[in-house]
């Protein structure tokens, strides 16, 4: 039996690191593994893992470690060293693993009801000020409505005036005609 500590750098958090190390395990059989995100020296991101199983199981964990790894991670460095403390069974690490995604999924999801209030608040305010301009709309067809109201009455009384002076001009000329020819008649010319 061997104990290990490994650790493991790169881009390495949030992409599904440690699920994909506890497939392996339980793969590759082995009984007691712990792994956890840390951060290392200037803010590197790295994974700690602590192994005790056989030594064959040990160097095949290793193994995967450098030649697999999930689709968005990457590694960049993995050291190994030896390891004295208590490693936890691997069907506990699983149900631990478990509990801890879940209150990550539970923080995501508290952010995401957070970000849905916000979207619905900006949401409500754009439909308060589209109710706004529909108002405003409205006020401005209902004085389109009256200045159109106010164009027809006017134009209804230029018909009426036209009408009015046409019939005046129609006298008139009829007026001049008659006394056109009362001049004529009486012997006055007219150019």
């Amino acid at each position: 039996m061997m104990k290990k500590r490994i650790l493991i750098e790169g881009n390495l958090h949030e992409v599904g690191y440690r699920p994909f190390l506890l497939g392996l395990a339980e793969a590759l059989e082995i009984e007691r593994l712990f792994a956890d995100n840390i951060h290392i020296i200037n803010g590197k991101q790295a994974v700690e893992v602590l192994i005790d199983a056989d030594d064959d199981k040990v160097e095949a964990l290793l193994n995967a470690i450098k030649e697999r790894r999930p689709e968005n991670a990457r590694v960049d460095e993995v050291r190994v060293e030896d390891y004295r403390g208590h490693v936890m069974r691997t069907e506990s690490y699983y149900r631990y693993l478990t509990a801890m995604q879940l209150a990550k999924i539970a923080t995501y999801g508290g952010r995401m009801l957070d970000k849905q209030d916000m979207t619905l608040e900006k949401q409500d305010r754009m439909l308060e000020k589209q109710d706004r301009m529909l108002e405003k709309q409205d006020e401005t067809l209902k004085e389109i409505r009256g200045v159109k109201e106010e164009v027809a009455s006017i134009s209804s009384k230029l018909d009426k005036t036209n009408e009015l002076l046409e019939s005046r001009f129609e006298r008139l000329e009829q007026e001049i005609e008659r006394v056109k020819r009362a001049l004529i008649k009486a012997g006055i010319d007219i150019p």
